[in-house]
């Protein structure tokens, strides 16, 4: 790099520069070398690099960025980092040349700026509403600690922020606005002007009305952040035309100690508000009048009156009208009369609409209209009725129109007022009773009667249907399940229901308990062979017993026992019988009408007869023939 440009070399081996170096541009150049023979011109080693180093040396000045500024909030505190400046050099920074130190050259007194470029705040007194920017010059010079070297200067800007550090005061003691009674809410009524250092971010005053007037007006920030004092109801002249009170204005700040503080401060003004008067339109006494009327000829036109005030107070005459000319009223412009102009048909029209009109005669009429409904109707077409005088003292009741009803009214009473034509005149007044009532046809008087109407509606119906389905099937239910019970009793003969067999033993002395038997069980297990057990297992362990028959007693007590315990629809006094086993020893043998004695029926019942008397019965029954001993007796 260079070789023969910037570098040459003679035979003698000396290197020397052709032009001027600049390390700021190049600080290393790496060159090659070679050994050559003068004479052959050969090599005689082999080629060498190296490398020449410019030297640094402090031909540069520092340089400071264009447009150095920074900022701080007021009333901060000492020792805050207001901004770092950097200034640069382009010489080597390993050596003084590169270094840089700074200086303050103004601002000393709130400002400083240490060897790492970073400018802090020496007191905490910033007040932006004093002085809000400071324009400080720095010093930046390399080789630090030395009187020569380069050096540079610039200046810095500094900008106090804003901090709401001071309180809003009204700019004056007393404050005077005028307003109109007829002023719509809302409407601004005047500008209660403060004064706040601080700018308009930071500005947030607070007012308060004295406590009686805070319902009338009210007090609201602009944007320049001062009082606008409005209406917040309607004002009346003649009730007061003149409000005194006082306002008064505070701030929350920042700072606990304001800029602006002590008892100087205007924080408390007296506003006075004098109340316009306005020429008001007259007001009626009601907004809205109703007059009731009968048709037909009248007997005065007068209906009513209409009655308007001037709110004024001013003692003007009012003046009333009606701007329709096909109306059928008048009123009387004074004293506001209302008359009728001709005589009126219900059945054409029944309800009249019209405007009256009031105004005063004070400079320029001002006019207030308000709308009255107005109606009449006759007593008796009410009742859709009509009276018509006849003769012989006589009157006649007649239908005009339809629509009775016993839904909407059962009764209809008639006021019906009698005069005669003597001087004076007499009356006297009746009431006639009218009914309205069903009839079947022609009219039969004894049909006739008035009732209402009454009706059930689709869901009751449903319910009530309902109910009576659920109390049919019930009933059905119960009378199956008792014909059922029936048959199974009535299957069985009343024979069998009450035959019983008695065994009585009389072998030893006293008397013993007897049992009963049921002789339906008993025959049907000597005669029915289909209540033979079957094979399939039993619920309960076969006792065996002595056989009684010629049957199986024993397996015939277990049949039945299993059909009672498994029939579920027995009836309640179907209950088992125990059969005892009465023994083959007696002499007697058994009194039961089965064949279930083991000897046989071919016995000698002789010996009855020889009991006596009180035995003949069951002698004779056992046919053993009594004769020979009634004859011996």
């Amino acid at each position: 790099e260079g070789a023969n440009d910037m570098f040459t070399v003679n035979e003698y081996g000396d290197i020397s520069v052709n032009a001027m170096l600049d390390r700021e541009k190049k600080s290393v150049y790496k060159l090659s070398a070679s050994l050559i023979d003068s004479m052959s011109r050969k090599p005689l080693d082999k080629d060498d690099t190296f490398e020449v180093v410019v030297l640094d040396i402090n031909d540069n000045s520092p340089v400071f960025p264009p447009d150095l500024s920074g900022s701080i909030s007021e009333s901060s505190n000492a020792g805050a980092i207001v901004m770092t400046v950097n200034a640069t050099d382009a010489d080597d920074g390993s050596t003084p040349n590169g270094r840089i130190e700074y200086k303050l050259l103004n601002g000393t007194d709130l400002f400083n700026i240490n060897n790492e470029s970073v400018i802090r705040t020496l007191k905490s007194s910033l007040d932006r509403e004093k002085q809000s920017q400071y324009i400080i010059a720095i010093k930046a010079k390399d080789m630090p600690g030395m009187e020569n070297g380069n050096s540079a200067t610039t200046t810095v800007t500094i900008n106090i922020n804003d901090v709401n550090d001071n309180i809003a005061t009204f700019k004056k003691g007393k404050y005077q606005f005028n307003v109109k009674e007829d002023s719509k809410l809302g409407t601004e009524i005047g500008i209660l002007g403060v004064e706040d250092k601080d700018e308009i971010q930071n500005k947030n005053p607070k007012f308060t009305i004295q406590n009686e007037f805070d319902n009338v007006f009210d007090i609201k920030l602009n944007n320049e952040k001062d009082g606008i004092l409005s209406l917040k109801v309607p004002l009346d002249y003649e009730t007061n035309n003149m409000y005194k009170f006082y306002v008064n204005v505070d701030e929350h700040t920042e700072s606990k100690s304001p800029d602006n503080q002590g008892p100087d401060l205007q924080k408390r003004a007296e506003v006075s508000i004098h109340v316009i008067d306005v020429d008001e339109p007259p007001v009626f006494s009601k907004t809205e009048y109703n007059f009731n009327i009968s048709e037909g000829p009248f007997s005065s036109p007068n209906i009513g009156a209409v009655s308007a005030k001037d709110p004024d107070n001013t003692g003007y005459k009012i003046r009333y009208s009606i701007e329709d000319a096909n109306c059928p009223v008048a009123v009387d412009p004074v004293q506001g009369h209302l008359s009728l102009k001709r005589q009126l048909d219900r059945e054409k029209q029944s309800l009249h609409t019209f405007n009256v009109t009031a105004h005063d005669f004070h400079n320029l009429p001002i006019y207030t209209t308000n709308i009255f409904y107005y109606y009449f109707f006759h007593i008796l077409e009410k009742f859709f009725l009509t009276l018509y005088s006849q003769q012989y003292n006589t009157a006649s009741i007649e239908l005009k129109q339809g629509g009775f009803s016993t839904e909407r009214s059962m009764k209809y009473v008639l006021e019906i007022e009698i005069s005669d034509g003597g001087t004076p005149e007499q009356k006297s007044i009746t009431l006639v009773q009218i009914k309205v009532c069903t009839c079947q046809t022609g009219r039969r008087i004894e049909y006739c009667r008035a009732y209402a109407q009454t009706g059930v509606s689709v869901s009751a119906l449903l319910a009530i249907l309902l109910c009576i389905i659920t109390i049919l099937v019930i009933v059905i239910l119960i009378v199956l399940r008792r014909r059922y019970q029936k048959e199974v009793l009535i299957a069985k003969s009343s024979g069998e229901i009450h035959e019983q067999l008695v065994t009585y033993d009389e072998e030893g002395g006293g008397e013993m308990d007897t049992n009963g038997y049921d002789v339906s069980i008993l025959s049907s297990a000597c005669h029915d062979s289909s209540f033979r057990p079957g094979t399939g297992p039993s619920l309960y362990a076969v006792v065996k017993k002595p056989p009684a028959c010629k049957g199986d007693m024993g397996m015939m007590i277990e049949v039945k026992k299993d059909e009672a315990d498994h029939d579920r629809d027995g009836i309640p006094y179907d209950t088992l019988h125990i059969y005892g086993y009465e023994g083959s020893e007696s002499l007697a043998g058994s009194l039961s009408s089965l064949d279930s004695s083991s000897s046989g029926s071919n016995l000698d019942y002789d010996f009855l007869h020889e009991w006596g008397p009180r035995f003949r019965t069951l002698a004779q029954l056992y046919g053993v023939d009594g004769s020979d001993t009634d004859s011996s007796d």
